[in-house]
């Protein structure tokens, strides 16, 4: 499997198609199992981008056709960098009335990205999502795994000054 690992990538590059090249042997015989190497190659990348669904591809056997359509069919997976931290703004019915457009439109403002953008600096990238399961708590927020209760375009750069603080002390965000 290594042999098949472009020997023009960086070294950080190799040693990431390497370990998705341990992940693919230890799944290839198994089958249903592509949505397994899938996420574990997301999780070593950050990302799946074409040249890397390929490689699944060819180390599993399998038409890069059925990668593909995997990839595109759940929206856990990317085919763009992301961000360090991830932005998901709750739309559903209770978020939107209780005035989470407006949290929207603060966000896109803060941060100069736009819907399934990326900041520049690389640190948020921003989603939509229909429903986070806490309409009590409308408009409600999530920053990875942390969920914010009753968002205001006001608390908002509160919130994100809590993960750049973070990131630049090398802490963990709470």
């Amino acid at each position: 499997m290594n042999e098949k690992v472009n020997t023009d990538l960086s070294a950080q590059e190799r040693e990431q198609y390497e370990a998705v090249a341990r992940v693919i042997e230890q799944y290839r015989q198994k089958p249903g199992s592509l949505i397994m190497v899938l996420h574990a190659a997301q999780e070593i990348f950050g990302y799946l981008p074409m040249e890397l669904q390929q490689f699944i591809a060819d180390g599993m056997d399998i038409p890069v056709s059925e990668v593909c359509g995997v990839v595109s069919f759940y929206s856990f997976f990317s085919t763009q960098k992301r961000g360090k931290h991830t932005i998901r703004m709750c739309q559903g019915t209770a978020c939107y009335v209780r005035g989470g457009k407006k949290v929207v439109e603060a966000i896109k403002k803060e941060l100069g990205v736009e819907v399934g953008g990326t900041t520049a600096d690389g640190q948020f990238t921003f989603e939509i999502v229909r429903c986070i399961g806490s309409c009590g708590l409308a408009p409600a927020m999530m920053v990875d795994d942390d969920v914010y209760k009753q968002v205001t375009p006001t608390k908002l750069r509160g919130i994100l000054a809590q993960y750049t603080e973070q990131d630049e002390q090398g802490g963990e965000t709470a």
